[in-house]
């Protein structure tokens, strides 16, 4: 064979790395791999044929094919509900649920008692009755979509009030006036942007009117000369003019927050208790579920809401279902539920722990970084993130990692580094801040996630100075 030439393809595979390789990856994906690389190396043949090379980047490539997109991730960067890092953790018993009936048959619409087709809102209806005081629920997909359905299914071809002070454009620019034409409803703004009172939405209601709306501004705050309308004193208007209110609380904070030290946010209990007929709200933030859009209310509203065309294309899967089902149940036990929901146990986490974490792993990061940064530990805010509780910060400490005073490369160094870090097998998000690399540890958490952290840091020793 000539050594400056390529062996046959059939050859090459039957070579032993690559028959290694298709009993890993698949003969179609193997084949595919090594004819791009023969493709490249006639491209330019100004080499040798190298197999060790050959066969070396078939295997690096088909790793990287293999390599799941979707990974789990250490969030250091201070928000502990961060949407793009897919918000709340689940706790052990949603992940178990799901690993429960990932596999196999389960009835999602059948009833077991009467051997026919069931509700899938039945497995979770009962639970969100208890925990809310509403008549009825359903679920869907998320928030957004709750909202777009409630519309839809009360308001389609009508007028509905809302406060211009409520007008909310949530993540994603996805805006309140937006969903509302998505709805065909018809948007009647009342008020101004910082005060709103009772008779502007009573001026506003017509023979035209199908709905009153009230959007909790979860995501952000207005202060100083404001004014709006307390959810009773709206639903005491609404009922005298037989019309439904409904209420957007967003964040979907399912108990009083404030036990735990947390600032206060208005429950679904509390909107029912007042007088909403439907209110919406997101499982996946303050709540610490999966992601889900919640509606609670009026029985014979919810019934409306679930015969909506819409209601199919926005239904919930099994997975989710399985895992709402779980973490509503862990409600049923406040006294535990600090401890057993991740997000409550991160949000209430105390500064002594977080200390305490800092001071096993900083040692290892000052070790592996040498003389290429400075590092320290530094007070931080964290925030609880995903809209919720916008003003809100929580004490916290951070490791800031910064160029050292000789380096010729300072400007780049914090996102060097970051770039770095998000290259390692399970990357580490942080965010870059005053010219420092900043790593809140308030989600660093567990001997297992410590140990996990400090070893990717030492993964990153053999890389080329930063």
């Amino acid at each position: 064979m000539n050594p400056a030439r390529p062996p046959s393809l059939d050859k090459l595979l039957d070579s032993l790395a690559l028959r290694a390789l298709v009993d890993r990856h698949g003969r179609v994906s193997v084949l595919a791999c090594a004819r791009e690389g023969l493709e490249a190396w006639r491209v330019d043949a100004s080499q040798p044929f190298d197999a060790a090379q050959f066969e070396a980047r078939c295997h690096a490539q088909l790793a990287e094919r293999a390599a799941p997109r979707l990974r789990p991730v250490f969030n250091l960067t201070g928000t502990v509900l961060h949407t793009n890092l897919g918000r709340a953790v689940m706790p052990q018993e949603a992940i178990d649920a799901v690993l429960a009936v990932m596999g196999q048959p389960t009835n999602l619409e059948y009833d077991l008692v009467s051997g026919a087709r069931g509700d899938r809102d039945d497995h979770i209806e009962g639970l969100l009755r208890e925990l809310t005081g509403a008549e009825a629920a359903t679920a869907v997909n998320n928030n957004a979509a709750a909202v777009l359905l409630v519309l839809a299914a009360l308001a389609e071809r009508k007028e509905v009030i809302v406060s211009r002070g409520e007008l909310v454009e949530i993540g994603g620019a996805f805006r309140v006036p937006d969903i509302m034409r998505r709805a065909n409803a018809k948007l009647v703004e009342v008020g101004t942007t910082n005060r709103t009172h009772l008779h502007d939405f009573e001026d506003a209601i017509t023979p035209r009117t199908g709905l009153v709306m009230k959007v909790h501004a979860s995501n952000y705050a207005i202060q100083g000369f404001t004014a709006s309308v307390p959810i009773h004193a709206l639903a005491a208007a609404c009922k005298a003019r037989g019309l439904p209110l409904a209420e957007d609380l967003g964040s979907g904070a399912l108990i009083d927050l404030t036990r735990w030290g947390l600032p206060m946010e208005p429950t679904p209990r509390q909107s029912i208790a007042a007088g909403a007929n439907v209110v919406t709200f997101s499982s996946d933030k303050l709540l610490g579920g999966p992601q889900a859009g919640l509606i609670v209310g009026d029985k014979a509203l919810i019934a409306k809401i679930k015969r909506c065309p819409l209601k199919r294309a926005m239904r919930l899967d099994k997975m989710t279902i399985a895992a709402l089902e779980a973490v509503l149940k862990l409600y049923r036990d406040p006294d535990r539920l600090a401890r057993r929901l991740p997000t409550l146990r991160l949000l209430t986490r105390p500064l002594v722990a977080i200390q305490a974490t800092a001071e096993r792993v900083l040692p290892c990061i000052t070790q592996v970084l040498g003389d290429q940064a400075s590092v320290q530990l530094l007070p931080c805010k964290s925030q609880i993130g995903s809209g919720s509780l916008p003003v809100d910060r929580l004490d916290s400490l951070c490791i800031a990692i910064g160029p050292a005073a000789s380096s010729k490369r300072a400007g780049s160094f914090p996102d060097r580094l970051a770039a770095a870090l998000r290259g390692l097998p399970v990357p580490v998000i942080g965010r870059v801040e005053e010219g420092q690399l900043r790593l809140d540890l308030r989600c660093l958490e567990g001997q297992e996630q410590e140990r996990a952290f400090i070893d990717q840091w030492r993964a990153l020793s053999p890389i080329a100075k930063l």
